[in-house]
């Protein structure tokens, strides 16, 4: 073999052949294909597997991007390679260009996550602060746009840096969604799923716009300050329980409660409220009792009449009329500040409801009576 056939054969094996990428990884998007002192000839293979599309570059332009397959680089299938530098004169003569492999699969389980809190306001409980996390799923659908946008010359573009940059964009467009939403912030946990469709057809055009599909998107918490949470639940509690018997139930616990404090005024005045009551009750029972009794005969006793029953007072609470109560349930919804003296009371033989503190009886309640003087010895 002559000297010419050596540096023909060396010359030949300078160049490459085929052209692929074997991804053994999970978490590179982009790969340059390293060339090296090496160039691309005239009807070298390229192969791109399913999952994968290649991407040329000549020149710092976008040349062709290739699907998957095998493909034979020459002028014939590939016209836009006619133009390029080298291949018009005889299209035996390599060429020089850049060569991307782009990782088209679906990347799942992406995490984002607001890295500060986001400021929002509601029209009973004023500011508040929320946070919130997921997680969401893309592919690249535009791989020439993609490598223009947001790869340029990164020869090893992995999915950590293109989180970065969607990370960001999420979180801005996740503030704008929520807050445009208008949802009571009770039904934010509730309604994770319409959030989370709603945020995704938001945020698609932005992922679009680098050549990114955004497959799906999920919230999975939002959570906000612990004490906010407790206004929250009881204002539910509130919301799904009747008032007046709410009422009640609180002036019954606060009498409780004061009886126990046997040793100051309060605990002996709500004491004797609570045997008011209680006698009232007693009361009414035996009467009911009495009237299922046969009527006597000149060899029995003649029972008295039942105790008359007192005195019941309506009172209203943020607009809401309540059950009628007796005198010493009504002076203990007082005592607790359930009502006070600007509270519209009715009872019985009042043509209007009237301001506690014109009711007679009632006066009694604000203070202020001293007792007659003692009688002389």
């Amino acid at each position: 073999m002559g000297i010419f056939d050596e540096i023909k054969n060396k010359l030949k094996h300078e160049f490459i052949d085929i052209i692929e990428w074997l991804d053994n990884t999970n978490d590179v998007i982009v790969y340059r294909f390293e060339r090296y002192q090496n160039e691309i000839k005239n009807g070298a293979k390229l192969i791109v597997r399913e999952g994968q599309m290649a991407v040329f570059i000549n020149e710092g332009r976008l040349a062709d991007v290739f699907n998957p397959g095998t493909h034979t680089l020459n002028t014939e299938n590939l016209p836009i390679l006619a133009t390029l530098k080298g291949w018009k004169y005889g299209f035996n003569s390599p060429f020089k260009a850049e060569v991307y492999f782009v990782n088209t699969r679906i990347f799942t389980e992406e995490k984002w996550g607001t890295k500060n809190p986001i400021t929002l306001s509601d029209d009973r409980f004023g500011l508040f602060e929320i946070r919130a996390f997921g997680t969401y799923t893309f592919r690249i659908a535009d791989p020439g746009k993609f490598i223009i946008d947001i790869v340029g010359t990164d020869g090893h573009f992995t999915n950590y840096e293109i989180n970065e940059h969607l990370k960001s964009l999420i979180a801005t467009r996740f503030t704008d969604t929520v807050g445009e939403a208008g949802l009571p912030i009770e039904l934010y946990a509730a309604n994770t799923s319409e959030l989370s469709e709603a945020c995704r057809e938001v945020m698609k055009p932005e992922f679009a716009r680098v050549g990114i599909e955004l497959e799906k998107f999920y919230i999975e918490n939002v959570s906000m300050p612990e004490e906010l949470k407790k206004e929250i639940f009881e204002y539910s509690r509130l919301d799904k329980l009747d008032l007046s018997k709410l009422t009640q139930f609180k002036a019954a616990k606060a009498m409780e409660e004061a009886a126990r404090n046997e040793g100051g005024t309060a605990g002996a005045g709500m004491g004797m409220g609570m045997g008011f009551v209680l006698a009232q009750q007693m009361a009414q029972q035996m009467g009911s009792i009495q009237t299922t009794q046969p009527q006597s005969t000149a060899n029995t006793p003649v029972m008295p009449p039942p105790i008359p029953t007192a005195i019941q007072y309506f009172y209203a609470v943020n607009g809401q009329q309540s059950a009628p109560v007796s005198f010493e349930t009504l002076q203990a919804l007082f005592a607790n500040r359930t009502i006070n003296k600007d509270s519209l009371v009715w009872k019985q033989g009042l043509e209007n409801w009237k301001p506690l503190r014109e009711i007679e009886e009632l006066k009694s309640f604000l203070g202020g009576h001293t007792p007659p003087p003692l009688p002389a010895e």
